[in-house]
């Protein structure tokens, strides 16, 4: 789990969203409406609703799309949660049935972290040691 994500407000703008996917060099971004988790925007979602730069837009129009355009209107609402103490066990099932890139995690009703495919990874690599090597170029697999 990564403790603390990064967030945003309901009233930011899809171009904040951007930047800070972009910046942080994140996929997801929990968003919150009084402090309370109400939805996740992914990576997934900018690039559904971003203009496509195929489209006959003058600049000024497609960057108006991004600056107008608050995250209640293209994020997931109502994200699918776990708790800090689930077992591990759960979190993966509940990645898995729902095909998710992640799993707020809430204590209490607040967010208190994020789980992501990639950290399950993490953990799985963890758990399984380094990598066999490559095979060697001449070699057959």
């Amino acid at each position: 789990m990564t403790p603390e994500p990064k967030t945003l407000e309901i009233t930011h703008t899809l171009l904040d969203a951007v930047l800070m996917l972009r910046r942080g060099n994140l996929r997801h971004i929990p968003v919150l409406e009084g402090g309370r988790l109400v939805g996740v925007l992914t990576d997934r979602d900018v690039a559904r609703f971003a203009p496509s730069l195929l489209l006959p837009l003058e600049p000024q129009e497609y960057n108006r799309v991004f600056e107008n355009t608050t995250l209640d209107k293209v994020m997931t609402r109502n994200p699918v949660s776990t708790i800090p103490d689930a077992p591990l066990a759960d979190a993966i099932d509940l990645l898995y049935r729902n095909r998710l890139g992640c799993l707020p995690v809430l204590k209490n009703g607040q967010l208190v972290g994020i789980i992501t495919t990639a950290d399950m990874l993490r953990a799985l690599y963890d758990l399984v040691g380094s990598p066999p090597s490559e095979p060697d170029a001449g070699q057959p697999a």
